[in-house]
């Protein structure tokens, strides 16, 4: 078991990338999908369940834990691994996208964000210091610095001033992180979709210096054509021996064209959040279990998987206890979809280390475009 963290590439394809990020708690296999526990949990999921799909490592949401129980609670009773009962690697984000997102509920100067508590209202300041106070408490083994996530779209004059306000909060964080062996913080490199503010951003985390990179700012709404626009430029800004982390993405294809882009991490709700929702991923596209055409379906969701749902019950069962609305059906589509983003992680993996992404990402296109096939 490593005793500092690191990150060694195990093979390349191109600008695409196998590696294995090592830290006291285990190693982290990349291409790496992050499921989200935001509150401590991956909604639906035992812990061990999570990790029999094949998942490394979980994210954990440092807005959300700060509120509800409040990081100091779980500090007291022995950090986030023990208290969602989860020995490997996590990561925390700084809660910058969560305060983005409250709109006219924060206030955002130069010291940091003040914003009111989505439960109850309750004042809180969030500051790059605070920030990496409350993930030490929470034991974060990855630790994000505080920035602030620019909304899409942006002029050109607002990003650029979000931006250097960032940098400004990445040096600050980097000073509050201090020296904690074992631990990591990853830089953010923000600029909207304008390549000389993401050079200038990746110019001033580098001179900084950071354990990992994210490429922060997208998936908020600029539309997959222009996310791969950004991609398909800002990841090579970024160190080649360190991480590289796509915040908040995303679908399949999306994490397959990060991937083909120079990306090692990726995290998203989608997999949990659209099981809870009917919504199923496979290999031949989405399926959505609430449709009627499934009712007398004696198939599984997917005749190749190995999860329990594709294992043990049928489309006809999933369909019946989804629209029953048992909970059940919010435990096995979870399940699955998690078990089917780490597959894909899988497959991504083995394809690069036979130098086969090329021909593996054409298998994948070809096999969604047939779409899911008719029931019986």
């Amino acid at each position: 078991m490593a005793k500092e963290f690191s990150f060694d590439l195990v093979a390349t394809d191109g600008i695409v990338r196998s590696g294995v990020i090592r830290t006291p708690r285990g190693e982290i296999r990349t291409p790496a999908f992050m499921p989200v526990g935001t509150a401590g949990t991956v909604k639906a999921m035992l812990p061990e369940n999570v990790r029999a799909t094949g998942a490394d490592i979980l994210l954990g949401n440092t807005y959300h834990l700060m509120l509800r129980p409040t990081a100091e609670r779980i500090d007291r009773l022995g950090g986030l691994h023990k208290f969602m009962n989860w020995d490997r690697p996590i990561l925390t984000d700084s809660g910058g996208f969560q305060v983005m997102s409250l709109n006219d509920l924060r206030k955002i100067s130069e010291e940091g964000v003040q914003f009111r508590s989505h439960i109850d209202g309750s004042k809180h300041e969030l500051t790059p210091e605070r920030s990496m106070e409350i993930q030490r408490l929470l034991g974060s083994d990855i630790v994000m610095c505080f920035d602030e996530c620019t909304p899409f779209p942006a002029e050109e004059a607002v990003a650029l001033e979000s931006m250097r306000m960032s940098m400004r909060w990445a040096k600050r964080s980097r000073e509050a992180f201090g020296d904690r062996p074992g631990h990591a913080l990853f830089g953010i490199q923000q600029g909207s979709v304008y390549r000389d503010q993401r050079a200038e951003s990746a110019e001033a985390l580098k001179a900084i210096g950071f354990d990992g990179y994210a490429v922060g700012g997208l998936a908020v709404g600029e539309g997959q054509a222009a996310m791969f626009d950004v991609l398909d430029y800002a990841p090579q800004m970024l160190p080649t021996d360190k991480p590289r982390y796509l915040m908040g993405v995303g679908k399949p294809d999306d994490i397959v064209g990060a991937v083909k882009r120079g990306i090692d991490m990726m995290d998203c709700v989608l997999p949990s959040r659209s099981g809870r929702t009917g919504q199923v991923f496979t290999r031949r596209g989405v399926v959505n279990i609430k449709n009627a055409r499934h009712q007398d379906d004696p198939r599984p969701l997917d005749e190749q998987c190995s999860c329990p749902a594709c294992r043990n019950y049928s489309r006809a069962y999933l369909h019946h206890v989804f629209r029953a609305q048992e909970i059940i059906s919010s435990m096995l589509l979870t399940w699955h979809n998690l078990h089917y983003y780490q597959e894909l992680m899988q497959g991504l993996r083995d394809a690069i280390e036979a130098g086969g992404f090329a021909a593996w990402e054409a298998r994948f296109h070809a096999e969604r475009a047939l779409g899911d096939i008719e029931p019986v």
